[in-house]
């Protein structure tokens, strides 16, 4: 197994601060998902409310004999974002004598332990891990096998985070990253039940408002910054009319922050927005992978929520 650096280093100044100065206040999702972060989201993908998991499990289950069929022998696995690794067990145990697996992830810890879980059960492949923020430049390091078709996995309807435009650009660099032969595993969310979505993103026990609330605590902990963190409360709301989910930080009193000699003021009932996700329907998000240079093979659509799996192909094979 092979351990690599090579992400740049969040610059995270003029995004953090200009996003404190706008209106609506907003901070990047991306701060989300430090080591703290990552076992929060763990934690949310098994409370009951919380149904993008379980559903996209059972889905994967089903659809991955398709999948490994169509990727073929020796693939090289690419997979952005790949935390605690649970899908992707699944994935490589149906696939043809994997030859590479690529993991780029945040949370280092998280990262390694999963890597070396997946060597003991393939100790044959050639894994590699990259610590770092994937929607940044990264370097991919060079397979020490033959390799046959790329596959980039990139499930948990992670898409849905991004703004529509930024989901054309990242999905348009996996494709350049997946070569002319490639193919795109991808996840997404279609369900626009408000009441079921206000539930997962609010659950009983508080976990998801422990996850938003460790934005301001990653803040405090790496930018020196002064968050009276419990004086924030979670609130997570579903917009129909821009079809997303909104989740932000809403203080219940005046606070005044400091960024780097800079002082952020926060009134009492303001809130800063710390995700969007959006639940893109079919239309939506075909129109997203053909601006991107995708083109669809097949779509798999889970029997309790409309979570999807869309098998993709590079446009004009």
């Amino acid at each position: 197994m092979s351990v690599v650096a090579r992400a740049r280093a969040p610059q995270e100044t003029d995004d953090v601060l200009a996003g404190l100065r706008g209106t609506p206040k907003r901070l990047p999702c991306r701060l989300l998902y430090d080591e703290r972060g990552a076992e929060l989201f763990d934690q949310i993908t098994g409370t009951d409310e919380y149904y993008p998991t379980r559903v996209e499990l059972r889905l994967l289950d089903e659809c991955l004999p398709r999948i490994a069929a169509e990727v073929g022998v020796a693939a090289r696995v690419i997979e952005p974002g790949s935390g605690a690794g649970i899908k992707t067990k699944r994935l490589l145990r149906a696939l043809d004598n994997p030859a590479s697996y690529i993991a780029i992830d945040v949370a280092r810890e998280a990262l390694e332990y999963a890597a070396k879980v997946l060597q003991a059960e393939h100790p044959a492949l050639d894994i590699h891990t990259i610590v770092g923020d994937f929607t940044r430049p990264f370097t991919l390091p060079a397979p020490r096998r033959p390799v046959g078709r790329t596959l980039v996995f990139f499930p948990g309807s992670t898409i849905g985070n991004f703004e529509p435009h930024d989901a054309v650009s990242f999905l348009g660099h996996l494709q350049r990253i997946a070569g002319p032969t490639g193919r795109l595993v991808l996840g997404a969310d279609g369900t626009r039940d408000g009441s079921v979505l206000e539930r997962a993103y609010n659950d009983r026990d508080g976990v998801t408002a422990a996850f938003n609330k460790n934005v301001l605590a990653h803040l405090n902990r790496t930018r020196g910054t002064t968050f009276d963190v419990d004086a924030f409360e979670h609130r997570a709301i579903w917009n129909a009319r821009y079809s997303r989910v909104e989740m932000r930080l809403v203080p219940h009193r005046d606070q005044e922050v400091v960024l780097d000699g800079n002082v952020i003021r926060v009134a009492a009932g303001e809130p800063i927005v710390t995700e969007h996700s959006y639940k893109h329907d079919v239309a939506a998000i075909r129109g997203i992978l053909h601006a991107a240079g995708w083109q669809v093979r097949e779509v798999f659509t889970g029997k309790e929520q409309p979570m999807r799996l869309w098998l993709c192909e590079p446009r004009g094979v």
